[in-house]
């Protein structure tokens, strides 16, 4: 049955069963939260108050940042590690024994090293947190031989000679010169800007220089990649994971996986910053073995640099198709002319996609909104060019970038889009958290393929329920073992020492700012849960499942320290990404 589509989000709470609703809780701001932030909660509480409440625009921007790890002297050296020898001697500013580094050690966490008992030896040897299951007396390392379950490495790592030539700009970007030459000439308006050029409220350039039209030489002419030389993928009825930016890490990605995903994709790199070779971004571009079909996200604003990214990643990194960000609706992205600023400069993104689509062997894929203004949709208007230019699919996100989250997606403006293309694959994006909502969608917009991002935070079995078209009414017990899961491939991708901990930990607790949201079906007085609906304070049929839903960021902490051992002191967590539905 359609439902309407694109009204506001507002709703009432979700219809729990009288028995779960806890009618006599007391909000309490937890112990672990800032005062600056305890202060915002009581001015939210105080409805008489007279402060207004500060609008955050779906993010907690002033939330503190801390880092528990070993500096200087506290930290054993990476060459000792590695057992080589340290070329900076006694200037060295880590320390280089390992017999004093062990009595300084914290307690070992408890449970078995994951990297240890799945690869059979742990990189991190001594700093591991689990050292002493694969350390002899006399401070040796212990190998295990046994035969490798998994691929030990994940795909893609940025050499240090091609980050010396990037660094250097050495790297022969001629093919991509030759592409962005040639359709400025083409064009007879300029497709760079100039120095200084301001931008219109909704995004557009607030100035075009007109250039006449110039002929172009058959020396000028760049040679494309003909279209039978390259990938094609099947994008038609497949659901496919959002790339999502901090909470879409390669663990998380694994996680989903398990559940049956069947398109993953790399969160959102910057395309200046793999050009500048930042291990960081490179960090994002990474692939498990078990995506069997991946992409990588980037973002840029001009089309020589998107062109040169595009073929520097076509040619280094062990991906399938190349996704471009055009949703993106952070201010930080969207002033530099990148991200949602390109629904608006429609010859830009023109030039963009003849660019890399000329370069690249591989799909080339394109993410937006429906457009930067509410009411003013043109992505339909955009979609005919993109398959002329030879986008492979292009994914509407049924929202603007003004609505953010405050309005529901329309998918009836989503079936337009699916209509304006004629063999692109277009997926659905937007509020599916159930097979119905699935189902729903997939009869209003006329689409096979659906993209799906909150949903997958909250409960990422969603792709199993929407495959076999059924309610898991999943128990707190399966819902543990998948943050274990999620708990075991972040110590094998961040690493198993301090600073590996940590940083599973402050992503796991970003995930779980999501997965509190998740009410069980078995308590559900209507189903199925919708993704905007509040809801109430309940118990759930055990302490665990009661743990997992609450909304107090300290108790997303014991769940932490469940899985991870005890926090450091001082620590001090706030979730990075604050949906709008629910302030």
């Amino acid at each position: 049955m359609a439902t309407k589509t694109g009204s506001s989000t507002a709703s009432g709470l979700a219809p729990i069963k009288e028995e779960y609703i806890d009618r006599n809780h007391v909000k309490k701001i937890s112990q672990y939260l800032p005062s600056s932030m305890r202060e915002e909660i009581s001015e939210g509480n105080d409805k008489g108050g007279q402060k207004p409440k500060k609008k955050l625009k779906g993010r907690n921007k002033t939330r503190p940042i801390e880092k528990h790890l070993e500096e200087g002297k506290s930290r054993l050296c990476p060459n000792i590690i590695q057992k080589r020898e340290c070329q900076f001697g006694e200037k060295c500013r880590f320390l280089h024994d390992p017999a004093e580094y062990w009595k300084t050690k914290p307690e070992d966490l408890p449970g078995p090293c994951y990297n240890f008992e799945t690869f059979g030896r742990c990189p991190y040897g001594l700093t591991c947190r689990f050292a002493k299951q694969h350390t002899n007396e006399d401070l040796t390392e212990i190998q295990k031989k046994v035969e490798m379950k998994v691929e030990p490495s994940e795909k893609t790592v940025l050499s240090k000679e091609l980050q010396i030539t990037l660094r250097k700009k050495k790297y022969d970007f001629s093919l991509t010169d030759k592409v962005v030459a040639q359709i400025r000439k083409e064009n007879t308006k300029e497709i760079t800007l100039p120095a200084k050029r301001k931008l219109s409220e909704d995004g557009c350039d607030a100035t075009i220089v007109s250039k006449p039209q110039v002929e172009l030489e058959n020396d000028d002419i760049a040679v494309k990649i003909r279209a039978s030389e390259k990938k094609k993928i099947d994008f038609s009825d497949k659901t496919y994971l959002a790339p999502l930016t901090t909470v879409g890490n390669l663990p998380f990605r694994r996680v989903c996986k398990n559940y049956g995903v069947d398109i993953t994709c790399g969160e959102m790199a910057v395309c200046t910053n793999l050009l500048q070779g930042q291990n960081s971004e490179w960090a994002l571009v990474k692939r498990h073995a078990s995506e069997d079909l991946f992409g990588v996200q980037i973002c840029g604003s001009f089309p020589d640099v998107v062109g040169r990214c595009a073929q520097l990643i076509d040619e280094h990194v062990n991906c399938d198709f190349i996704d471009l960000n055009c949703g993106c609706p952070i201010d930080l992205v969207y002033r530099r002319g990148e991200g949602c600023s390109l629904i608006g400069r429609a010859t830009r993104l023109e030039a963009i996609t003849k660019t890399v689509t000329s370069v690249i062997s591989k799909d080339f894929t394109i993410k937006m909104r429906t457009g930067i203004s509410d009411g003013k949709n043109v992505a339909h208007t955009l979609i005919p060019m993109m398959e002329k230019n030879g986008v492979s699919a292009v994914t509407i996100h049924g929202r603007s970038r003004e609505q953010r989250y405050t309005r529901s997606a329309d998918w009836n403006y989503i079936g337009e889009c699916v209509k304006s293309a004629e063999n692109m694959a277009v997926f659905g994006n937007g509020d599916i958290l159930s097979f119905e909502d699935a189902l729903n969608f997939k009869e209003i917009a006329n689409t096979k393929s659906l993209m799906v991002a909150r949903g997958a935070l909250i409960k990422p079995w969603i792709f199993t329920e929407i495959k076999e078209s059924r309610h898991w009414d999943i128990s707190s017990s399966e819902r543990f073992d998948m943050l274990k899961d999620f708990t075991n491939y972040g110590l094998a991708h961040w690493g198993s020492d301090i600073r590996g901990v940590e940083t599973t930990r402050r992503f796991m607790l970003e995930w779980l700012s999501f997965l509190y949201r998740y009410i069980p079906v078995g308590l559900l007085e209507v189903l199925p849960q919708k993704i905007n609906e509040r809801p109430p304070y309940y118990f759930g049929r055990n302490d665990l499942e009661t743990l997992m839903a609450s909304p107090n960021s300290g108790d997303w902490v014991k769940i932490s320290e469940m899985l991870l051992g005890p926090v450091p002191s001082n620590f001090v967590f706030l979730p990075k990404h604050k949906a709008n539905a629910y302030q």
